[in-house]
């Protein structure tokens, strides 16, 4: 359990650095829209004012300003339930989302702000209608590379974000795993309060 929770936790960490290299030109409107955001991400990161313990909540509600429209976290949550979500009333699914959303929200923001130079290569993108993946290879300082696929679909007319998948792994299924288990010998309540125990580090974080 430890050591799957640590690479869920890695895949997670390197995952959140496409979003801080500007990517070559490449055709494709998932791409296209990924770049606007990463150009507000870096402008923000680039702003010496910002950069002081003392400015901490405004960089992070900048940085969540950007985040947030980008990332489909109420599909996240969805796909990280499985078959467990439809057996939930809309109040319990609204109350997980919530959660849920905090909780990786929390972690993009935190992974933004320890960015140390990591570089991206782009290989391809794939598109089926609503559907993208965008192929990508990223390298660290220490020169360790690492595949990064991109799950997007399109939501009012914008490409989201709905999983990661790191060298073969899926950021959700990683989840629904974990969550499955929990579910399998428990509640949806034990679920929750799970998820609620990292609701305070979380708040604390964020100012």
């Amino acid at each position: 359990m430890k050591e799957k929770f640590l690479r869920l936790h890695w895949a997670w960490l390197i995952g959140i650095l496409y979003f801080l290299v500007p990517p070559p030109v490449i055709a494709g409107a998932p791409t296209d829209e990924t770049r606007a955001s990463v150009d507000k991400i870096l402008a923000i990161l680039k702003i010496p004012e910002l950069r002081s313990d003392g400015r901490k909540k405004e960089r992070r509600e900048k940085l969540r300003a950007v985040i947030y429209p980008r990332f489909d976290f109420p599909e996240m949550a969805k796909r990280s339930l499985g078959s467990h979500w439809s057996r939930r009333p809309p109040q319990e699914q609204q109350q997980f989302i919530k959660l849920f959303t905090d909780l990786l929200e929390n972690s993009y923001v935190e992974t933004i702000e320890s960015y140390n130079g990591e570089k991206i290569a782009y290989i391809r993108e794939k598109q089926d209608k609503d559907h993208a993946e965008v192929f990508t290879n990223i390298v660290t300082t220490k020169g360790e590379g690492f595949s990064i696929n991109y799950n997007l679909h399109l939501v009012g007319g914008e490409w989201k974000i709905y999983d990661i998948v790191v060298e073969n792994i899926s950021l959700i299924n990683n989840y629904r795993s974990q969550f499955n288990r929990i579910l399998v010998n428990g509640s949806f309540n034990e679920l929750l309060k799970k998820l609620q125990a990292k609701t305070p580090e979380i708040k604390g974080s964020k100012g």
